[in-house]
């Protein structure tokens, strides 16, 4: 396998914007090829498989989604209070809907789990530690709510998103800022 981190790098981001457009189905070395421009053959170079790529993009998906050093400096900030609450989730949405394709492919990636058990252990893995630490910064924080409170806002949050990256029209980007405040208000306890 070669070595040429970037170049490697270049190829799964390629492999995400396949996914994203073509799926599953057509994520093929030749098609990252031609959406990276590089010579046919170059990623069979870099990949052992078609399971291994689709196990680094799932990766890369994830390392692309962190927010910057800026944007974790500035998260608690201020009031530890719903506003808050409300303020770091609209960011959240926002810095997801701004990578739309690398969340469609990562829903694609998650039916191709079904399929491919490799996958799906990364997926679970990755996944399971984000939800966790998550939780962990939520309550060392400070901010208001608890473990349940993170896990509902987790799971009401990641639909809306699909909604809104699947189907734009079903939901207005000022419905998306309202619901997600909404949905803090509501699941937080009192």
């Amino acid at each position: 396998m070669r070595r040429n981190v970037e170049r490697r790098a270049a190829l799964v981001d390629a492999a995400i914007e396949v996914l994203a457009r073509e799926g599953a189905r057509g994520l093929t070395f030749r098609a990252v090829d031609a959406e990276a421009g590089v010579p046919v053959g170059t990623a069979s170079n870099y990949f052992a498989n078609r399971d291994d790529l689709f196990t680094q993009a799932g990766r890369r998906i994830y390392e692309r989604l962190q927010p910057d050093a800026t944007t974790l400096a500035g998260r608690l900030e201020g009031p530890r209070d719903l506003a808050r609450v409300t303020e770091l989730l609209r960011e959240v949405v926002g810095r997801i809907s701004d990578f739309r394709t690398g969340y469609l492919a990562l829903l694609e990636l998650r039916l191709e789990a079904t399929r491919r058990p490799e996958l799906r252990t990364v997926l679970t893995e990755r996944v399971r530690a984000d939800v966790e630490a998550n939780i962990a910064y939520h309550l060392e924080s400070g901010l208001p709510g608890d473990a349940t409170t993170v896990r509902l806002l987790y799971l009401a949050l990641n639909w809306l998103i699909v909604e809104h990256l699947t189907l734009p029209g079903v939901f207005t980007d000022e419905d998306v800022q309202d619901l997600v405040a909404v949905a803090v208000e509501r699941a937080v306890p009192r």
